[in-house]
């Protein structure tokens, strides 16, 4: 890979070496070898962020979750190593940070989601210290596993703010590890679990609800629904969360704890939210069906930036990627879209060490299994599939341009 200086024009650009990003430019490329692919990011590192809930709970190394950035993207792709700082879609050309303006033909917007780590007042200051952890980050997952090791019984408390977040699922999948774990340390019956859910749902898919709600109380773990962290005193050790009575007035609830995983709230990056590409929400504007901008026929976007209305999931990124290298192809070839994303996602569900209910689903919460196994079940062979098949595919399969097509079928419902 090469990096120039100048103002500079590509064929195809692509904000985003991540998931999406990678992924895109490895299909193109693997499509139409010659093609003039360029990929901004300024990142050195790509991680798998779906193994960080495994590294939180002492199953996994977090050195196995990256690799470098020089390492996944193509050789045949161009990556421009820097941060795009704003968008000129009318005349087709990006502000890169150092200066730079890069010219595109096409452009691909997947820059991912910014974690507002700010917005709870006093989380940036105590965060990697005081039991206050976090999974989504790689410079604060291990310090979960610090915690659960060092835990002795007490308050451990699990927060999630309300939508939008990627992989939903996650902020109650290291509630349950951490119920698992204290149970086989005999410490159990010692400690209050609770887990603050600032959105109205355990899940957004209702079907997936009750069997949640089973796993929750096998493990003993309190859901509070509509509770968002607002507020964390580190040296006190003491949450506060804001919740609203049945009149819709707010009220402040302080809760004590030994442990306080959070998940941080999250929104579209800044440069995203703040140009001509967003809807009101501040994500690309994008159709739902074929990844092209409702307004610039050259610009597509997936992932976690986009509007597309499904959970931010590589699992999702893994649908969307394809849809996006077609009609992106049949774009610059001057024909209309054809290919269709119905909104397909996963979570893999991890309910204690060993067991992982796999979620998934299509536009309108449609539950579509791919394997003809209750969806509804906790699986050993999901663990599997979670921890040691997942991985290899992601870098082997996914990044490398490589689609096979793992059908997924509408689930038949008992009549």
């Amino acid at each position: 890979m090469t990096q120039q200086s100048a103002n500079i024009h590509h064929r195809v650009v692509i904000m985003g070496g991540g998931s999406a990003g990678a992924t895109v430019a490895a299909s193109l490329l693997v499509k139409q070898p010659g093609l003039d692919v360029a990929v901004v990011d300024p990142s050195d590192t790509h991680y798998y962020q779906p193994a960080f809930t495994l590294v939180g709970g002492g199953t996994y190394e977090l050195g196995k979750t990256h690799r470098l950035q020089r390492d996944v993207l193509p050789e045949q792709a161009t990556w421009l190593q820097a941060a795009v700082t704003g968008f000129d879609p009318e005349n087709n050309r990006l502000t890169l940070d150092d200066g730079r303006i890069l010219g595109y033909e096409a452009l691909v917007v997947a820059p991912g989601i910014k974690l507002d780590w700010d917005r709870v007042k006093g989380l940036g200051e105590t965060l990697g210290k005081n039991g206050v952890c976090s999974n989504y980050s790689p410079q604060t997952v291990t310090y979960t596993w610090e915690c659960l090791k060092n835990f002795r019984g007490g308050n451990a408390i699990f927060t999630q703010p309300p939508p939008p977040l990627k992989c939903a699922g996650a902020p109650q999948k290291i509630a349950y590890l951490t119920a698992d774990h204290l149970r086989r340390q005999g410490l159990r019956e010692n400690s209050t679990l609770k887990f603050y859910n600032g959105g109205g749902a355990l899940f957004s898919v209702p079907e997936f609800v009750p069997p949640l709600e089973r796993v929750a109380h096998r493990h003993g773990v309190e859901i509070l629904l509509s509770h968002d962290l607002v507020e964390v005193d580190g040296e006190r050790k003491v949450a506060i969360f804001e919740t609203k009575n049945g009149e819709g007035e707010r009220t402040r609830l302080e809760q004590p704890f030994d442990m306080l995983h959070v998940t941080p709230h999250q929104c579209a990056p800044d440069v995203i939210r703040e140009s001509a590409l967003a809807d009101s929400a501040g994500w690309v504007e994008v159709d739902k069906a074929t990844t092209q901008h409702v307004r610039y026929a050259n610009v597509f976007s997936l992932g976690d930036a986009s509007s597309l209305p499904t959970s931010k999931t590589a699992a999702a990124v893994r649908k969307q990627a394809p849809v996006t290298v077609k009609n992106l192809l049949a774009h610059l070839e001057g024909r209309e879209p054809s290919a269709y994303y119905d909104g397909y996602t996963s979570c893999p569900l991890v309910t204690a060490y060993g067991k992982v209910m796999i979620a998934e689903f299509i536009y309108d919460g449609v539950v579509t299994p791919t394997l003809p196994l209750d969806p509804f079940k906790e699986s050993r062979f999901y663990w599997v599939v979670k921890k040691h098949l997942l991985p290899p595919f992601y870098w082997n399969k996914m990044l490398k341009g490589k689609e096979p097509d793992i059908a997924h079928k509408p689930l038949k419902k008992a009549s």
